[in-house]
């Protein structure tokens, strides 16, 4: 897996800050952009943070170019609606030297004391065995490759340029940075939000899972127990609330 941010606007944290101040100033968002100093920049960002406030954040756009990462991973990502995709075609790309992506589980499964093959035996060789499949449909039989990736898997490999705001990076950190999301995705969205800070290290100081953004944890029963959930807290304040009471 192979992930770069490859375009992104020009100071994303100063256009985000004059477009937020804007709103409350007489002046325009070009004279706040260029009069703003570096102090007033990180504050504004900082306190759209902590307030939650995130339509500003949707000035600044991240682009990424992302390699190497199954059609099962690219299934999931395009399930982010506030985005633009354009993955590479099965359609029109010959599909003949496909790479699969092969989960942990699967790669560590390498010894089996009844004699049996592996797991990863018998999952390398069922890929193989569909990618041979797949060259002679198109190369002896002349099918279309349109037709023929229909025998592929979803371990196929494939690349995908994603852009993303700021405001829905932030959205998608929350989800895919968590430990309840699929592994393949979770790299993928940490290796993202390692690039995403290089560049905007204010905006994206307090990114990540929502236990790591918030403090706290959305997963419900399903929590990993990082940190506590929404309910935990409150249950906590409630009883708080009964002993004042008292």
């Amino acid at each position: 897996m192979k992930v770069e941010l490859i375009k992104y606007t020009k100071d994303p944290e100063k256009i985000i800050a004059a477009a937020a101040k804007s709103c409350y100033s007489k002046l325009t968002s070009e004279e706040l952009y260029n009069t703003m100093s570096d102090e007033q920049v990180i504050k504004m960002a900082t306190h759209l943070l902590s307030a939650q406030h995130s339509s500003p954040l949707e000035h600044a756009t991240f682009t990424y170019s992302i390699s190497g990462v199954s059609r099962a991973l690219t299934h999931q990502l395009v399930r982010h609606r506030i985005a633009s995709f354009s993955q590479q075609s099965m359609r029109y790309v010959d599909f003949k030297d496909v790479k699969f992506t092969l989960p942990p589980s699967i790669l560590v499964n390498a010894n089996n004391p009844s004699g049996k093959p592996t797991a990863k035996d018998v999952y390398i060789n069922a890929c193989k065995m569909l990618n041979s499949v797949y060259i002679y449909l198109t190369e002896e039989c002349k099918i279309p490759k349109e037709d023929a990736r229909y025998l592929l898997p979803n371990a196929s490999q494939s690349n995908i340029t994603v852009t993303m705001n700021a405001a829905e990076l932030m959205h998608f950190f929350n989800l895919r940075c968590c430990t309840r999301a699929q592994w393949e995705i979770r790299n993928m969205a940490n290796l993202m939000l390692e690039e995403a800070k290089k560049v905007s290290p204010v905006l994206f100081s307090k990114a990540g899972a929502t236990c790591d953004s918030k403090g706290y944890c959305t997963e419900g029963s399903q929590s990993c127990g990082r940190k506590p959930t929404l309910s935990q807290i409150l249950s906590v304040y409630n009883r708080e609330m009964e002993k004042d009471k008292k």
